[in-house]
């Protein structure tokens, strides 16, 4: 068996056109598609390929799921993630939103150059987490990449931890303490939970044929 992640544009690739060829080529029946792993269970919109392959069997993606916001996800954390005070444009964006809708938990983007900043309502799945979103334009490491308001004023700095958990990651998972590290581990992986969901799944399919 054969599994494939990578961002969407992938595809459109060549190394990604000679991996089907030659999985092809060697009697794998293969299956890939672009999926948002937020119906997957993930607390986040991630939209990535997904490619499964499999000798002489068909496998296919785990079943979905309804979505899960962000804010349930990690609200266990926010009490122990250090006090943090919105920028300008985030406090922009927080007024934009409180315009036209009741108060609720927001998680906000401390980037975004000119635009006003990303933000999603706790009932919602975050925004795509990116390695980028935890270094500068030289590499540094940020020391806040996202903050937490919540409607009684308060507003919190969103850990490492806890962009971790809506990376999928276990809440026992260590990480080194360097932001960008730690961010490039995040950023770059492919979702813990997403993972043991397509694993097993695969495993049934796979210990059903054989039975």
């Amino acid at each position: 068996m054969f599994t494939l992640e990578n961002v969407p544009r992938y595809q459109n690739s060549q190394s990604f056109s000679i991996i089907l060829q030659v999985l092809e080529s060697e009697g794998y029946l293969v299956d890939y598609s672009v999926v948002n792993m937020a119906d997957f269970g993930l607390p986040q919109a991630r939209r990535r390929l997904v490619l499964i392959a499999c000798r002489d069997l068909n496998i296919s993606l785990p079943p979905t799921s309804n979505p899960i916001g962000w804010y349930g996800a990690i609200a266990h954390l926010i009490p122990t993630m250090p006090d943090s005070q919105l920028l300008p444009k985030q406090q922009q964006a927080l007024e934009k939103f409180l315009a036209g809708n009741a108060p609720t938990a927001l998680l906000i983007e401390r980037v975004g150059g000119r635009k006003l900043p990303k933000y999603k309502p706790g009932s919602h799945p975050a925004n795509t987490i990116l390695r980028s979103d935890f270094t500068d334009h030289k590499g540094c490491n940020r020391s806040k990449f996202a903050d937490i308001w919540l409607p009684d004023g308060t507003v919190k700095s969103l850990s490492i931890k806890g962009a971790a958990m809506l990376q999928g990651f276990p809440g026992w998972y260590e990480f080194p303490n360097e932001t960008a590290t730690a961010g490039s581990i995040i950023g770059y992986s492919v979702p813990p939970s997403f993972a043991t969901q397509l694993f097993m799944s695969a495993q049934s399919i796979l210990q059903g044929a054989i039975a």
